[in-house]
């Protein structure tokens, strides 16, 4: 039997929401006041378990929340009828399947999507799919990328569909929004407020734009990046080409060509870290990249010790800190699927 929504007030600026439905119409209709219409097939209405909880940011109307179906779903979006919304999702366990533009992107714990708005799609959704999903109203998306372009856009934006959850700037991104599920979760009132909630929305999508490839990326480096030093790009350069060597801090600034001070400086101001802390992150995605690929073929421990990290202890305990999750947690999680 369907359960009405439950609205309840979560701090001084987010809106807590929960639904249960077991009808293919309720679930439709409560999934187009998040994200706007669209149609929903079901290939066992009677196994219908539809529940979706979340949190909406008042600020710009971002929905933050997890959803399931409890059976085999495909939800298909029309140009006709466009969406309200981008809706980025992520299974924490069980698979979707996005066919849009000509392609089909894969979905599971590692994967995410994004559904752009205008465009016909098709997303297929396993029975046994929970998932995390942001929704991000286009004009809230809109306002943010035009305010760093500083200038009106002269096209929708549109995303690249598929998104990288286990590495690189799209995983950080991913685990900024566990990170505020989390703490919304909570009973602590500080993210909820408004001097704070305000705040994070805006981060959340400005972090969304910069990580994730869409039509305006090119346009957003040109706008916000100064031009990145030749002694800097060839730094970069060699630590990716020399990452399995045993590489020291000396050996880079030969490579650049500048002094220390210089190198750290350029470093703090393009890429945001130490030099030897982008060789550290760029040899632990590495790392998770082969474990992903390999999926067993090699022992954790010689993928590490070939990537130059010999200290097996230390390297454990920092990808973990990366990653969220330890590096036999992936490898048992990939074998498994």
């Amino acid at each position: 039997m369907a359960n009405e929504p439950m609205l309840a007030q979560a701090g001084h600026d987010s809106r807590g929401v929960e639904a249960e439905r077991r009808d293919l119409d309720g679930a439709r209709d409560w999934m187009a006041t998040i994200c706007g219409p669209h149609w929903l097939r079901v290939h066992s209405p009677q196994q219908l378990q539809f529940h979706h909880s979340g949190t909406v940011l008042r600020a710009m109307s971002t929905t933050l929340g997890y959803v399931e179906y409890g059976t085999d779903v495909t939800v298909s979006v029309s140009p006709d009828t466009p969406l309200n919304c981008y809706s980025v999702s992520l299974p924490l366990i069980g698979e979707q399947e996005l066919d849009a533009h000509g392609q089909r992107w894969h979905s599971d714990r590692d994967h995410g999507l994004i559904v752009s708005p205008h465009d016909a799609q098709d997303l297929a959704i396993t029975g046994n799919c929970r998932k995390i999903i942001v929704a991000i109203p286009r004009p809230a998306l809109r306002q943010v990328l035009e305010g760093l372009l500083q200038r009106p856009l002269d096209a929708p934006l549109t995303f690249q569909s598929g998104m990288d959850a286990a590495s690189g700037d799209q995983a950080t991104w991913w685990r900024m929004v566990r990170f505020m599920l989390a703490e919304m979760e909570g009973s602590g009132p500080l993210v909820n407020h408004l001097q704070m909630a305000g705040d994070l929305e805006q981060a959340l999508l400005k972090g969304l734009l910069l990580s994730q490839p869409h039509n305006y990326s090119a346009a957003l480096v040109d706008a916000l990046s100064p031009s990145c030093p030749h002694y800097l790009l060839r730094a970069k350069q060699f630590i990716q080409t020399n990452a399995c060597e045993n590489l020291t801090l000396e050996d880079i600034e030969r490579a650049a060509g500048v002094s220390r001070y210089k190198l750290f400086d350029g470093f703090k101001l393009h890429v945001g870290q130490a030099p030897m802390a982008y060789l550290k992150k760029y040899r632990l995605e590495a790392v998770r990249r082969d474990i992903l690929a390999d999926r067993a073929e090699r022992n954790i421990s010689s993928i590490a010790m070939g990537w130059g990290l010999t200290h097996l202890g230390r390297f454990s305990s920092d990808y973990r800190k990366l990653f969220g999750e330890t590096p036999s947690e992936t490898l048992r999680r990939v074998v498994r699927r």
